[in-house]
This record gives structure tokens, C-alpha cells and sequence, in this order.
């Protein structure tokens, strides 16, 4: 006989598959002996999948809608309709009937029943599905509850549910339903309880909403309800708000509303004794599942009840090891301009050439442990002199942690220091390379250290091409060492440094001699040797190749990767069309979008992502636009120049001023280019070393040691060195961390984040920003009005003229994007990095660091960009 009931007390955590999250959860609450949990019983998955999936007219909608994306959306609601009204219209099963009349008489017919969903992908640890479905409270009778069960199936495939599932991945065919029905509580009052504080997402504080009569009123959004917070067994903070209404169970079944007595609105909801013992039950629930729970509780003559408990998934993961001591974590990837979670190949191979910083991981991201530096006094105004010019709002953060004695006092002191990296790596000669370089002012510095470089690529493209097996991947260690020191060695960061600080004095003598601010932005324009800009304006070069063939502009439309050229080869102008982006790919191809991560796909795996780019330029430029750019740049930057020193000369002390103004321009224009050249570098050496990893993944796919040849971006680079020495892979930590990984897509990294989880927000202070303005930083001096263009992806970017860029943030890649657009926004980023630069070196107004830009702007508004003081209006 099948199975189409289970009571609470037979389901355990293995029943998932048959109960789904919420009814696993409930059967696993019912075995804590120091807690109540109301009776009841879970219609199984089997009886769903006999009334429904065997369900010829409903199951051939449920594999059409499993076809359709988020782009479908008029289709997907059409089709959803459809599945709704064939579910409810199907009748259930008489064993059924039976088996769900018997679990009724053992618990009680003359009871009422809260009836809920309970889906095989709904509360389990990387996704809740909390609200995706309706409860039906108060059911009273067979009937009642039998009527309840069909709408539940139905319910399966609501907007919500299906939205959900479609934004995290889930098959809506493999999605199985269970209904729970549960014996109601009529409680005097009711909450949620979370054993981490939802806002700042500490785990060792307790947050309680609590509200008088049913849940529902709370999680309706009725009531606003006292809200308690408890910390090691002392409430801390409490919030006693007005409940004027509450929800109560009707006499004649289902729920109404009724007005909270007056004399009780504003009386605290449960007594201080009440919300300790919560807090205490709370932290049982939590250790029996081994993570931070949603709890749901009801207060009903004087004993709490549990009613549902989740996993709350929302928390960013806490990185590093938990050692009793207080931590403190910093970004990693808000400093890189990549906070894209990463693949573990991806994660361990850069962290390979980081073995001097304290890194640790957490949700697909490196972070930083600042504990030891901030341990100290002086160590914390190391970190604050630093962070200023880093990230204002990660300096904020960690300014409110410093004010914290209690949390400062019990700092971890041992282990690296974040902020020793550069005493360590580079030493004394770092500061001698420098002065060196500043003094000599030569820039054929930069070219010989390029030429250099080419000619160690070339050497390094040789001898790559004929490793194989653990030879290989000794052969990359080795590699690795040397570019560190190419690309970050004394010699290499010398000339960024005299660069960057040349900068710094040019905008910092000008303000005070000329009150002018971020002059340096325009003198920047055009420099020579930034491989970074000059890459955006040989994509220009293309686009005038491309432009000259009709078809081909068409075709490039519809190219795939895996065949681009050959797509390209049949049309007229393909073979011309095709040469020239195969050069521009001999020299760019191995960039891409969060390229720190090897496993991301280069320009030349994916040569349809400059599609749009090519085209954006061919809409918005004229035939040979590039040079003009650069030169109209370049003069632009002559003029300033003889603009500043002609003003300065006309000021006491001028002969002077100027003289040393004029050195320090020449410095500038001579070294800001060459500081794009060392991730230029490292992205050559990257793509050498991925095309050698590939080919030994393509063996083991091969010899079907692994699934797919992508599988091996889910091992790490000593797994991987593992499997192609033993030709032995374990699948299933690949697919674990395959479904991590989509999670950790999900998520939002913090800026700065504790050992207790608790995320720690920073904020602008600063005057002079308009109300309702988006703080950020100043990047790129100017002020510019247009359409925004919010855009996640690169080679989504449909630019026209006149449009203002606002994405998360910018490398590199984005980089032919930046010849298009009048204005940059993003919401990562600082003064010296990549995007900051480019902006500059094209003359573009730009703010960074403008914390939510991409929600809190809309595609298509009219926003003004203030670069020189750092601020957004939407106009």
C-alpha cells in the first residue's frame, strides 16, 4: 500500500523527499522532547505525483512551462493559469481520502487545522521559498481539508513560486509537493524568532517580533510588532510598537480581524522572563539543525508552541575559523573590482599568488582579516590612513567597530597583518625603485619593461605548449613566481608608485594654488602605454572593418562561439571581419569580466561577448573615430596644461610653481599609463596557463574521470593536480559544490563583516551633497547629464550616445564599453582603480563607490554625474 499520509512523529530529516522542507523540518521538531509542536500529519509527495504529474493535460504544461525563461513572463503567467485549473480540477484518489480521514480521527475531527505547503525545494539550507505559497488556517472538517489539499497542488505553480524558482535555478518538473496539516493553536500571542539578528546578521543576537492573536497579522504586514533583542541571555534592545489590530480564528472558520483592546496596544506583548525563555528554545532549534533558524512560535495558556522552523538563507557565510577570538574581515574582491562569487579552481589558483595576505574564503569570495591590525592602536591608524583612499565606506565601518571596546578588547592578535603585505613583499627596495623612477622621469622605463614582458610571453607561450601531467603543473608554481615579480616586483610597482604619487601632487598643489579640484583628470588623457584605453579604441578599429558589411553586421547577430569565424567565413567581408577580430583577439582575448578568476570565460572563448561593443561603436561613432579620440584627448590634455602653468606663472612665487608643476605633468603623463600594464601582464600569463589546464581537463572528460570538461573549475588546483596524476575525481563533491556555487551567486558580499556575522555598514560624511543625492566617490573630474543605463553584465550593453553607464563595478573588459558613454557610475571601486583610470584617460565624468546604485537607479532615468565632488542626482 502506498503511503500518502505520514504523522509528524515517523518523519525525520530522510523523509525530505516525501514531506518536502517544511514537513522534514516539523517531524525533526517533534523529537525535541523540551519542546511543543502541535500534532498533525504531511500528505506525501506520492499522492502529488498520482493526482498530479501522472496527470497527462497537467504534466505536458508543467515540461512546457520547464522550457521558458524570466524573459517569458506574459507566456509564463498564461501558463501557469492553465496548470492551476487542471490540478484543481483533478479528483482525488479514494485511498487517498481514506488515509487522510484516518490520520484526521487520530489527531481529532473536531479540531481545526492550519493547512501549508511543504515543496521538496522549499526551507532547506540555500533556499526557503518563504511566502512563495498562501496558508489556509482555521479548515475545519474533511471536506474542508480536502478542499484545502487541491488548492495547495495548485498553488505549486502560483506567480511567486514559479518567479522564485525560475530566479534560483529549479526545474519545476522535479519540484515535488507535500501538504502539511497541522492541528491549530489559537494563541494568546504569536511571532517569529530569529536566532540571527535579520539586520545586521549577528549570530549571537537573538531577534524576536511578537504581536497579540495568529502570525498572520505579522506576516501580513497588519501590525508593526514588538521586536526584542537578546544577547547571551540579556535582552539588549526592545521596541515596543501600538498593535491596534489582530487576527483571530473565526467561529465560522478561516480568520478576521478584530481591534486590539485599547488598554493593551501599547503594552509590551510578552513579559521579560517570556522572551528569555524564547531566546533559549530558540538556540535548542538552532544547535538540533546545525545553523540560524526562522522559527515561528505561538503563546497559548501560558506554554509556547512551535509551529514551523526554517534555515534562514539570507546570512552571508562567516569566513573564516571560529576560534573563540572576534575577527574582522575586509572584501577582498571590493578592492580587486570583482565581487563576483568565484569558482574553487578560480579561488585557489589566485590565491596562490597571495600566500603573504592573511585571505581566508567565504561564499565564493576572499576576505581579508584585519584582527591583528586592529588589535593594536597603531596598527588601526595604519588601517584607517589606508582605508581612506581604498573605500570611505569599508573606513566608516571599521571606525564604528574601533568605538567598540568590548569588541576591540577581544581582538585575535597572532597571524599575519593584513597591512604588513607590502613591507613583506616588497621591502626597502620598493621606495628605492620609486625615487628612482621619479628622479629619471624616462619613459622609456615603461618601455623596456614592457618589451621585457612581451618577450618573456612569448618564451612562457613555448614552453607551455609542450607540458603535460604533474610536469605542467610544477611548470605553472614555477611560472607564478616569476610573474609575481614581473608584474609586483620593486622595479614594476616603482613606476606605478611615482606615477600615483606624481598624481597626487599635481591635484593637490593645484587646489591649494589654483582652488581647482582633480585637475590631474584631464592631464591624464591620452597618455601613451595604457594597454587598458588602448584596447577600448582598437575595438573602434573593428567596428570600422565590421561596418563596411551589411551582412556581416547582421550575421555577428546570430554567431555562436563555438563556431564564430566559420559563422562569419560564408558571409561577404567575413574573412576580412574575421581577421580583424582575430588580432584584436592575439592581443586582448584573454581579458573578460572578472577575469581574476581564471575559470571566468576570456574574449577568446567567447568571442560573441564584444558583439554589442562592436556594434554600440559602429551606432555611435563615425569611421575612423579612434584616432580622434586619442588625439582629440591628447590636445585636450596640451591645453590644460598650458592653461595651469600660464596661471600659475601670473601668482607670487609663480616662475616656480610652474617649474615644478611642469615636472610633475611630465612624470604623470610619462608612468599613468603603464599602471593598467601588471593586470595586463597577469591576464597573459592566466590565459597561457587556462588553455594548458583545459587541455589536461579535456583528457580526463575523455577518459570520463569527470562528467564535463568544465567540472574542473569545481576542484581545487591541488584536487585537480591530484586527478590528473591518479586519473581519479569524486563527482559528487563536484556536484555539491556546483549547487554551492549557485547559492553563493545569490548572495551580496559585505564590505566589512565580523567573526559574529554581523555585517557592519559604513556611510558618506560629507557636506555639500545635495538631498536625495547617492554618495559616492570622486573618480573622474566633470559633470555630465544623460540616460542611465543600468547594466549587469558586459556584453549586455546596448549603449547610444549620450548614455551613462551604472553597473556593480568595472575591470578592465569593460573598458570598449567606456569609449561609448558620456559618464560612469558604479558601486564598487576607488580613485586609483582600473575603471577610475580609463575614465580619466577618456575624459569621462565618474563617481564610484555609490553603494546601491543599480537599484537605486532605474534603466532609462536621467541621472547627473558630478565627478569631481563624488555625488549622483536623478534628475
Amino acid at each position: 500500500m502506498t503511503l500518502y499520509t505520514l504523522g509528524f512523529q515517523e518523519i525525520d530529516k530522510t523523509k525530505l523527499s516525501l514531506v518536502g522542507g517544511k514537513g522534514a523540518n516539523l517531524g525533526e521538531l517533534s523529537r525535541i522532547d523540551s519542546l511543543r509542536v502541535p500534532d498533525g500529519f504531511c500528505v506525501t509527495t506520492d499522492a502529488y505525483r498520482e493526482a498530479v504529474v501522472n496527470n497527462a493535460e497537467a504534466s505536458s504544461l508543467i515540461e512546457e512551462l520547464s522550457r521558458l525563461g524570466a524573459d517569458h513572463a506574459s507566456r509564463i503567467g498564461e501558463i501557469t493559469a492553465e496548470i492551476r485549473k487542471a490540478i484543481e480540477a483533478v479528483a482525488i484518489p479514494g485511498e487517498m481520502i481514506d488515509q487522510i480521514t484516518l490520520q484526521l480521527d487520530r489527531i481529532g475531527n473536531e479540531n481545526a487545522y492550519a493547512v501549508r505547503s511543504s515543496a521538496t525545494a522549499e526551507d532547506l539550507p540555500n533556499a526557503s521559498f518563504a511566502g512563495q505559497q498562501d496558508t489556509y488556517l482555521n479548515v475545519v472538517g474533511i471536506e474542508a481539508v480536502l478542499r484545502s489539499v487541491s488548492k495547495w497542488w495548485a498553488s505549486l505553480f502560483n506567480d511567486r513560486a514559479v518567479a522564485y524558482r525560475i530566479q534560483r535555478g529549479f526545474d519545476h518538473g522535479n519540484v515535488q509537493l507535500s501538504v502539511v496539516i497541522q492541528r491549530m493553536v489559537f494563541p494568546f500571542a504569536a511571532g517569529i524568532l530569529f536566532t540571527a539578528d535579520p539586520v545586521t546578521s549577528n549570530r549571537k543576537v537573538t531577534s524576536i517580533d511578537a504581536g497579540f492573536g495568529l502570525g498572520e497579522a505579522l506576516v501580513s504586514g497588519l501590525v508593526s510588532p514588538d521586536n526584542y533583542k537578546v544577547r547571551d541571555g540579556q535582552i539588549v534592545e526592545r521596541e515596543i510598537r501600538s498593535k491596534t489590530v489582530a487576527v483571530l480564528a473565526s467561529k465560522k472558520g478561516g480568520t478576521e480581524q478584530k481591534e486590539v483592546e485599547p488598554i493593551l496596544q501599547n503594552v509590551q506583548t510578552l513579559e521579560d522572563d517570556q522572551i528569555l525563555q524564547l531566546e533559549r528554545m530558540g538556540r535548542a532549534i538552532e544547535a538540533h539543525f546545525g545553523r540560524p533558524q526562522d522559527i515561528e512560535w505561538c503563546l497559548a495558556d501560558g506554554d509556547f508552541y512551535i509551529v514551523q522552523s526554517r534555515p534562514i538563507t539570507t546570512l552571508y557565510p562567516i569566513p573564516g575559523a571560529q576560534d573563540g577570538k572576534n575577527h574582522v574581515y575586509l572584501s577582498f574582491g571590493h578592492m580587486q573590482m570583482m565581487t563576483d562569487a568565484m569558482k574553487p579552481l578560480g579561488l585557489t589558483f589566485f590565491g596562490l599568488g597571495s600566500e603573504e595576505l592573511p585571505l581566508v574564503e567565504a561564499g565564493g569570495r576572499f576576505y581579508g582579516d584585519l584582527s591583528a591590525d586592529m588589535a593594536s592602536p597603531v596598527g588601526r591608524a595604519l588601517v584607517m590612513a589606508s582605508m581612506g583612499a581604498v573605500d570611505p565606506l569599508m573606513l566608516d565601518a571599521l571606525k564604528d567597530l574601533a568605538k567598540r571596546k568590548s569588541f576591540t578588547k577581544g581582538l585575535a592578535r597572532g597571524g599575519k597583518k593584513f597591512l604588513s603585505m607590502t613591507a613583506g613583499y616588497f621591502g626597502w627596495q620598493l621606495p628605492v625603485e620609486a625615487i628612482k623612477a621619479y628622479r629619471e622621469n624616462d619613459a622609456t622605463i615603461v618601455e623596456g619593461l614592457m618589451s621585457q614582458n612581451e618577450a618573456a610571453i612569448m618564451d612562457l607561450r613555448r614552453r607551455f605548449a609542450g607540458l603535460s601531467g604533474d610536469g605542467l603543473f610544477a611548470g605553472i608554481l614555477e611560472d607564478l613566481v616569476q610573474l609575481k615579480q614581473a608584474a609586483a616586483g620593486p622595479r614594476s610597482m616603482g613606476v606605478v608608485y611615482a606615477g600615483q604619487f606624481a598624481l597626487s601632487r599635481v591635484n593637490k598643489n593645484m587646489e591649494k594654488w589654483l582652488g581647482e579640484k582633480g585637475v590631474a583628470d584631464s592631464i591624464t588623457r591620452s597618455v601613451a602605454n595604457n594597454v587598458t584605453s588602448e584596447m577600448g579604441l582598437a575595438l573602434m578599429d573593428v567596428a570600422d572593418v565590421v561596418r563596411r558589411y551589411p551582412t556581416v553586421m547582421a550575421g555577428l547577430q546570430r554567431a555562436k562561439d563555438g563556431t564564430f569565424f566559420e559563422d562569419l567565413a560564408g558571409l561577404d567581408g567575413g574573412a576580412e571581419v574575421g581577421r580583424a577580430i582575430q588580432a584584436f583577439l592575439d592581443r586582448y582575448g584573454m581579458r573578460c569580466p572578472g577575469e581574476i578568476d581564471i575559470t571566468k570565460p576570456r574574449w577568446s572563448e567567447q568571442p560573441t561577448a564584444l558583439v554589442p561593443m562592436i556594434l554600440s561603436d559602429i551606432r555611435n561613432f563615425e569611421p575612423g573615430a579612434s584616432k580622434a579620440v586619442f588625439e582629440g584627448g591628447r590636445l585636450e590634455s596640451e591645453r590644460t596644461e598650458r592653461d595651469l602653468l600660464s596661471r600659475l606663472e601670473r601668482l607670487p612665487g609663480g616662475r616656480s610653481k610652474a617649474r615644478r608643476a611642469k615636472r610633475r605633468i611630465s612624470i604623470l603623463r610619462n608612468f599613468a599609463g603603464y599602471r593598467e600594464y601588471p593586470k595586463y601582464l597577469m591576464m597573459q600569463h592566466y590565459w597561457i596557463i587556462k588553455q594548458a589546464l583545459l587541455r589536461e581537463a579535456a583528457r580526463l572528460a575523455e577518459a570520463r574521470v569527470i562528467g564535463e570538461r568544465d567540472d574542473v573549475y569545481y576542484l581545487t588546483f591541488e584536487e585537480l593536480r591530484d586527478a590528473v596524476r591518479t586519473n581519479r575525481a569524486d563527482r559528487s563533491v563536484i556536484d555539491e559544490r556546483k549547487a554551492e556555487y549557485k547559492v553563493y551567486e545569490t548572495l551580496t558580499p559585505p564590505r566589512v563583516i565580523t567573526s559574529d556575522g554581523e555585517v557592519v555598514s559604513g556611510e558618506y560624511h560629507r557636506g555639500g551633497i545635495p538631498a536625495g543625492a547617492l554618495a559616492g566617490i570622486p573618480a573622474s573630474g566633470g559633470t555630465v547629464e544623460g540616460r542611465a543605463r543600468v547594466i549587469a553584465r558586459v556584453e549586455d550593453a546596448d549603449i547610444e550616445e549620450g548614455d551613462i553607464l551604472v553597473t556593480a563595478y568595472t575591470d578592465p573588459s569593460w573598458t570598449p564599453v567606456f569609449v561609448s558613454v558620456k559618464g560612469i557610475v558604479t558601486e564598487v571601486g576607488g580613485a586609483a582603480t582600473h575603471g577610475a583610470v580609463v575614465a580619466r584617460e577618456y575624459g569621462l565624468p565618474a563617481v564610484v563607490a555609490a553603494e546601491d546604485a543599480t537599484k537605486l537607479i532605474k534603466d532609462g532615468q536621467r541621472i547627473c554625474v558630478h565627478g569631481t565632488e563624488g555625488y549622483v542626482e536623478i534628475l
